[in-house]
């Protein structure tokens, strides 16, 4: 079955949503995880890992049960294919937080301070996200600039309310 443009740009653009979510809330996990009094490794790895397979397969089951839901059938193995490739970025988030966790358990760096720089890094993802997005629809550097910094704030926002909220 060959895929159009337009299936392809919805593909693209629901692959990105998925890795904005994540980004969000494996930010904020992280950020929860700098302010333990006394994070280990171990359980700071596991932490990250089981949050993006957790988010990762609550997904999938989303997907299938609204699937089902709108067409009274189960998907078939292309629909299944496509969605494991749309939430695939759930998983690809975990990914920079436990390098450098893994980075800290080799003693490059403190715990605290690779959870802090994950955190950085996310965050600004979500501004470099913000900001291509606006230079794509063609309003100018500073559209851009606005977006990106919008993207920002919103997701550093909603990372507050995750960690007030005890998420």
């Amino acid at each position: 079955m060959a895929v159009t443009a337009a299936r392809a740009g919805d593909i693209a653009a629901a692959r990105l949503k998925e890795r904005i979510y994540a980004t969000i809330t494996l930010t904020a996990v992280v950020v929860a995880l700098s302010e333990t009094d006394h994070p280990e490794h171990l359980e700071s790895a596991l932490t990250v890992a089981v949050t993006a397979l957790g988010v990762w397969l609550a997904t999938l089951v989303a997907d299938e049960q609204s699937h089902r839901a709108l067409t009274r059938r189960s998907a078939t193995w292309a629909e299944i294919r496509t969605a494991l490739h749309v939430s695939s970025p759930l998983l690809l988030t975990a990914v920079g937080p436990l390098v450098l966790i893994g980075v800290s358990a080799l003693g490059a760096l403190e715990l605290e301070t690779a959870l802090l720089i994950s955190a950085g890094v996310e965050v600004a993802t979500l501004f470099l996200w913000g900001w291509r997005t606006g230079l794509r629809m063609g309003n100018g550097p500073l559209s851009a600039l606005i977006s990106g910094l919008v993207d920002t704030v919103i997701g550093v926002g909603v990372v507050a309310v995750k960690i007030l909220a005890g998420h």
